[in-house]
């Protein structure tokens, strides 16, 4: 079994690393700065330990969750450390099987060290392509991010909502990594709604690449020109913008 929280201690830290000059501006995060990537983590580090310590059966936005920040102060590399520390003993502390909301398909307290985890690791990378570094993603974690995110977008109304306006149902996206083990195939289907399998399989478009890529590709941190595209382009990069987490 994964060790997400581990895995969340040494995110935090590299992200930490990343953060000492706050006035840097994110380029895959529009109008942010690495101060506002920072606060931004540390916010839902905090609501994760909220949602969780309270065993919340309702939705609670990351907004109401107090931070600790002066009004209009962003977080630091140590605000952000603290908050990832209360999250991890809240975590650490709960029975995975408590019932508890989440926005994904499972309303249990197991879903979200995955899921937080992931989201560290992405805003990392924006962190990295923000100061020029290229980002290493090792293929079985990509693997395992590639199938979270799949696993999660179809319960996200935000994300089904602008998939349906496209009027895509029976389209196919496969993907194929190119370094491990992993093809998908995404099959669009009714309301915005879609599902996905492994293994090969031809698609209407098919996306091949580095695993690492591929699941950059599907947060839009890298462009498709990244990867190997053959079929419909347009379906790809419509259905992508709509599917952005």
């Amino acid at each position: 079994m994964t060790d997400y929280l581990a895995k969340i201690e040494a995110e935090t830290t590299r992200l930490a690393a990343l953060s000492g000059d706050l006035s840097v501006p994110v380029p895959t995060c529009p109008g942010w700065t690495i101060a506002d990537l920072v606060t931004h983590v540390g916010r839902l580090h905090r609501w994760t330990a909220h949602v969780l310590g309270n065993q919340a059966q309702e939705r609670i936005w990351s907004f109401q969750v107090p931070t600790g920040l002066p009004e209009g102060v962003p977080g630091d590399a140590a605000w952000l450390t603290a908050g990832a520390g209360e999250m991890l003993e809240t975590l650490r502390a709960t029975d995975p099987s408590t019932p508890v909301w989440s926005w994904g398909p499972e309303k249990r307290a197991s879903w979200w060290p995955r899921r937080m985890f992931f989201e560290l690791l992405i805003h990392r990378v924006d962190a990295e392509l923000a100061l020029g570094v290229d980002p290493e993603i090792p293929a079985e974690t990509a693997i395992d991010g590639i199938e979270e995110l799949l696993h999660n977008l179809p319960s996200a109304r935000w994300v089904t909502k602008p998939l349906a306006e496209l009027g895509l149902e029976g389209a196919t996206i496969h993907l194929h990594a190119s370094d491990a083990d992993g093809e998908w195939t995404i099959t669009q289907g009714p309301a915005g709604t879609f599902t996905w399998e492994r293994g090969h399989a031809k698609g209407d478009v098919a996306v091949r690449g580095p695993v690492a890529e591929l699941l950059l590709v599907l947060y839009g941190r890298r462009s498709p020109a990244a990867v190997t595209v053959h079929g419909d382009q347009d379906l790809l990069d419509r259905w992508l913008s709509a599917a952005s987490l």
